[in-house]
């Protein structure tokens, strides 16, 4: 085109390899045909330039709505800053949309950034959420002072109308990076799928379990990585059963297991349908998570699950399973979910929503819902 790109960035669209050029179109990006023709296959083939051609990475260098997130992201890292320390905590969120015409959750994972595009609001085209989305990219290495290297891109594409986020196969062997929460090593994976395998937000959660689960029977239903499990156990839980329908995630599971030494046998993992799993359980546990999806139509499943319609069930069944003094935690992250009346009629219910929402989730407060809830 005869313009230089300020920046390039590389990551995947699903399991395509992608470049996003980023131009301004001013005089100073015109280049010279001549110069042109002798720097495009060198540019095109080694996925940008070379030392001497890279534009300066300046807070001054990135445009008006790039600056405006750079300045954002410094206040919230900022905001953050003491709590952080205080509470010994790498891993959390610092951007959730905050302006919504930049409408991304960034993630810190120690010095990994974790990127992942929302849908834009409807009054957006998406030849603008792109140019935006592409300004948020350049600000947060002026931000954060991190390597783009360490920056992990999760951007939306379409399919039928629909958003989706494929694993990237060829990625598989990638090794995991390990983080620590509290006392837990945690294996994260910030390339293959669309979550990385903690739930932030459930932080506050897995704390509580801590403080609940010494010498006591735990049960963690769709446990997904497992990583409350892990929490349960070095916080001195007798035992726990943990049970998800995904071998990927089991196996994941086992890993975390693994990497915090416990006890195969007295930490059991089980690869079934949690609704099923529940049906034929007849043992008791003391303390139970139950945090299932909003929705889910696996094939492995004998039918749809719709949280709304089904936590009812669930719960009553999870309340069968608890031994005397028991304690059922309940989360979901449905923003519409709304209790059961006949659940709070039947059983004594704390809403602790509010309670396990760190500062860094203080921004979307309806990112899950939590409940305590006992005979």
């Amino acid at each position: 085109m005869g313009i230089r790109a300020r920046k390039i960035y590389k990551f995947f669209n699903g399991t395509l390899p992608t470049e996003l050029l980023c131009f301004d179109i001013n005089e100073k990006s015109i280049v010279k045909q001549s110069t042109l023709d002798r720097d495009d296959s060198r540019q095109l083939h080694s996925g940008g330039l070379d030392d001497n051609d890279q534009p300066a990475k300046t807070f001054e260098s990135l445009t008006s709505g790039a600056q405006m997130v750079c300045n954002r992201l410094k206040k919230n890292q900022k905001s953050l800053r003491k709590w952080l320390a205080k509470n010994e905590i790498s891993c959390y969120r610092l951007y959730d949309a905050d302006m919504p015409e930049y409408s991304a959750a960034i993630d810190c994972y120690g010095d990994n950034i974790h990127v992942q595009e929302y849908k834009a609001p409807k009054t957006i085209d998406e030849k603008s959420a792109q140019y935006r989305f592409d300004e948020l990219l350049s600000a947060i290495p002026i931000a954060l002072g991190v390597n783009e290297d360490n920056i992990f891109v999760k951007q939306r594409q379409r399919n039928k109308g629909k958003l989706q986020y494929e694993r990237l196969a060829h990625e598989e062997n990638r090794a995991k990076i390990a983080v620590q929460e509290g006392q837990a090593t945690l294996l994260i994976d910030l390339w293959s799928y669309l979550d990385s395998g903690l739930f932030l937000d459930h932080r506050p959660v897995r704390q509580m379990i801590t403080q609940m689960v010494t010498n006591k029977r735990f049960l963690n239903l769709f446990c997904y990585t497992a990583t409350a499990t892990v929490h349960a156990a070095l916080a001195g839980a007798e035992s726990s059963v943990s049970v998800d329908m995904s071998n990927t995630y089991l196996d994941w599971a086992e890993e975390n297991f693994s990497a915090n030494h416990m006890n195969s046998n007295r930490h059991e993992l089980v690869q079934k349908d949690c609704i099923k799993w529940l049906e034929e359980c007849r043992e008791g546990f003391d303390v139970i998570l139950l945090d299932p999806p909003s929705f889910s139509n696996s094939k492995r499943m004998d039918d749809v699950l719709d949280i709304q319609r089904d936590h009812a069930a669930m719960i009553h069944r999870c309340m069968e399973l608890l031994n005397h003094g028991g304690t059922l935690i309940f989360s979901n992250n449905l923003r519409s979910f709304s209790l059961d009346k006949d659940i709070s009629n039947t059983y004594c219910v704390d809403n602790i929503t509010a309670e396990t929402l760190d500062p860094d989730f203080q921004r979307n407060r309806r990112i899950h819902q939590c409940y305590l809830i006992r005979a």
